[in-house]
């Protein structure tokens, strides 16, 4: 459809016109009738003018609306599965327009102007969740060698409470633009957890097709390769999309990498030593290693980033996080010593460390890294309790050292090879024994993993009345039988199980632990305790 754009010509005619329509009234009338008509024509023209501004506005904002409706269009026929659409980000108040704090992204990325959907990403797993607490950020690359990344989200979420579960995110950075692989890790996440994918405990999220620049001609710095100045270069640019990403979602944001290990009740932790500072702080650090563990206030994340995507290409991260604080609070006319006792006013060191890295082999292809953070302490990888006497038998494969008797008597774990449909592990009372309470864990911090599934707890009757009444009505005790006697109390979840006997069991012969399907992972139990009434 044309447009008419008639009132824009009628203020070019009129505006014309006007020197003549001046000269007649002057010729016509007197000194008075003059300056009348002076000033009536001034007024038209003033309206004319700003009737001209105005279309050029509406006309503007019109051919906005028009390329607008285009490109709705076009995205709705182009729409592919993986890409958040524009729904979702209503939802979580975003748009298609750059935030105030993003629109400098251009100087920085200038490539960004030419691709407009750049800096918005892909939602390949999420559920919106917004407001918490607590948002963690861990990006991941695509490795030569092993991939730590489950395990890592095992250990975040190992025995974490429902109500801090309630109040985070985890947010999965997938920092490839390989279609494949980003539903691969995806898969893996939604596979492995998901109950926490379904509530939106963890999110899946990758850039943009064309959100990094071209890397091939960077200036190689500090001695380092070609390929290292890539590689953190890369890095500087994936932390900073993950940032942005995760700056609207919560109070604060605590920076993670994908091979890493949490200490237990670590939120809480980090809740507790943020709620006692009493002066101003930047970053909160639960790791001295490069840029693990650092905690941030979300509202300072937009000024953080900005200050990474200035000198992205210069240097590492942790030393531009370094040189931010430098800026902030150091004086020229000072000396070293000054400055460092300001920036510590900033920069808060949390002991001991709340992360521990586990990786060996680098995201840097060919580079091996054995950092360990000396702060972090050993690690408490079982835990001991006095056991009654008993027989200890297993039908699964034991691995090297790691041998029932070691858990039961609280020694170190029980680790054997992948489970199979019919295994067990059972332990038989030299004397029947009144049980009340039973606990049974595992998995433990470096291998989060590594637990029992689909496994039943199940306990034999000592006396062999209660035995044949319980074949013949299982229903008298409430517990669904076994053909050989014993009764099924409780079942592993999340790796864990625990719970009271009923005294109507009376005593027991033997308590044992029955595999039902095969697993796909090894088995370790870290934490063994039957209580009785003697111990």
């Amino acid at each position: 459809m044309r447009l008419r754009r008639v009132p824009l010509v009628a203020a070019l005619c009129l505006g014309a016109a006007l020197p003549l329509l001046w000269l007649a009234a002057w010729q016509g009338s007197g000194e008075n009738d003059l300056d009348m008509y002076k000033t009536q024509l001034l007024e038209l023209r003033q309206r004319l003018l700003y009737a001209e501004k105005e279309n050029k506005k509406r006309s503007y904002e019109l051919s906005s609306a028009l390329s607008e409706i285009k490109r709705v269009v076009a995205k709705a026929v182009n729409l592919t599965a993986n890409r958040t659409d524009d729904r979702k980000w209503n939802i979580l108040n975003l748009t298609r327009k750059l935030p105030m704090h993003l629109t400098n992204l251009h100087y920085s990325l200038p490539h960004l102007r030419e691709y407009e959907d750049s800096i918005f990403p892909n939602v390949v797993i999420g559920q919106q969740r917004t407001g918490v607490s607590l948002v963690m950020g861990i990006p991941t690359v695509k490795r030569e060698k092993q991939n730590y990344l489950m395990n890592t989200l095992h250990s975040l979420l190992y025995e974490l409470p429902e109500e801090q579960r309630n109040d985070c995110i985890i947010i999965i950075f997938v920092a490839e633009v390989n279609e494949e692989y980003v539903n691969s890790v995806a898969e893996s996440v939604r596979t492995s957890f998901p109950s926490e994918v379904q509530s939106g405990v963890l999110e899946v999220i990758s850039p943009p097709a064309y959100y990094y620049p071209d890397l091939s001609n960077l200036k190689k710095t500090f001695g380092d390769s070609e390929d290292r100045v890539r590689w953190r270069t890369k890095q500087n640019l994936d932390y900073s999309f993950l940032m942005l990403y995760a700056q609207p979602k919560g109070t604060f944001y605590l920076q993670l990498e994908d091979d890493i290990i949490a200490k237990p009740e670590y939120i809480q932790t980090i809740r507790n030593f943020a709620a006692k500072q009493s002066q101003e702080w930047m970053i909160l650090e639960f790791s001295q290693l490069g840029f693990i563990g650092k905690l941030f206030k979300s509202e300072d994340l937009p000024l953080i980033v900005e200050f990474f995507l200035m000198f992205y290409k210069d240097k590492p991260i942790d030393w531009l996080l370094d040189h931010l604080l430098w800026v902030k609070v150091c004086n020229p006319e000072k000396d070293r010593t000054h400055c460092e006792k300001e920036k510590a006013k900033l920069r808060i060191r949390a002991k001991p460390s709340l992360f521990q890295h586990v990786g060996v082999h680098s995201s840097l292809a060919g580079k091996i890294q054995n950092l360990k953070d000396k702060d972090f302490g050993k690690n408490m990888l079982h835990k001991a309790h006095k056991n009654p006497p008993a027989k200890l038998a297993t039908s699964l494969r034991i691995y090297q050292q790691y041998t029932l008797e070691k858990v039961y008597e609280g020694k170190d774990c029980f680790w054997a090879l992948a489970p199979m449909a019919g295994d067990y592990i059972s332990f038989t009372f030299l004397e029947p024994l009144k049980v009340e309470k039973y606990l049974f864990r595992s998995g433990n911090m470096e291998h989060p993993g590594d637990k029992l599934f689909n496994t039943t707890v199940e306990v034999l009757p000592a006396d062999e009345t209660i035995r044949k009444d319980l074949l013949d009505n299982e229903s008298k005790f409430n517990y669904p039988a076994t053909k050989d006697g014993y009764l099924k109390i409780g079942t592993f979840e999340n790796g864990i199980s625990e719970g009271n006997i009923s005294l109507s069991v009376g005593k027991i012969r033997a308590i044992r632990l029955s595999v039902n399907s095969d697993s796909p992972v090894w088995a370790m139990l870290s934490e063994v305790f039957i209580k009785t009434s003697e111990n």
